[in-house]
């Protein structure tokens, strides 16, 4: 696995060094995608649980099991290793003011919830309900 001693790219700052437990200075990129290896959630809010800080709500949420953030710089590189279908099913969707694309969704086989973040807008490409800002600001 390929180390960094140096900063951690803008995007890893943004969604998961902040809240993350082991800090801001251990990054260990994911052979897989663009994400850290070593983010551990570490916020905790009454009543919801862990939650990622750097994320909105409704993207935020860990729930019961383990959630890991998965990033890619573009939707062809999340396509390399992932397919959206019925057994990867993406529920929401959502283009941050970054442009980035957050896709929220659950792999029913095996019961587990997914969290991509694609470093382009490519909401066209990805067939699901989309959560606007003002969604986002409705939910607590």
């Amino acid at each position: 696995m390929e180390t960094l001693t140096k900063e951690p790219p803008s995007f890893i700052k943004e969604y998961q060094c902040i809240g993350c437990v082991s800090g801001d200075d251990c990054f260990e990129k994911d052979p897989y995608s663009e994400s850290c290896n070593k983010h551990c959630a570490g916020t905790i809010g009454s009543g919801i649980g862990k939650f990622f800080l750097g994320l909105p709500i409704g993207f935020c949420r860990i729930g019961e099991g383990k959630l890991k953030i998965q990033i890619f710089q573009t939707f062809s590189d999340l396509q390399k290793f992932w397919e959206y279908n019925k057994f990867n099913v993406p529920v929401w969707k959502h283009l941050s003011v970054q442009r980035h694309t957050l896709v929220r969704g659950l792999s029913p086989r095996v019961n587990t919830p997914f969290l991509h973040v694609i470093l382009e807008d490519c909401m066209e490409k990805i067939s699901c309900l989309e959560i606007t800002s003002k969604d986002i600001g409705e939910m607590d």
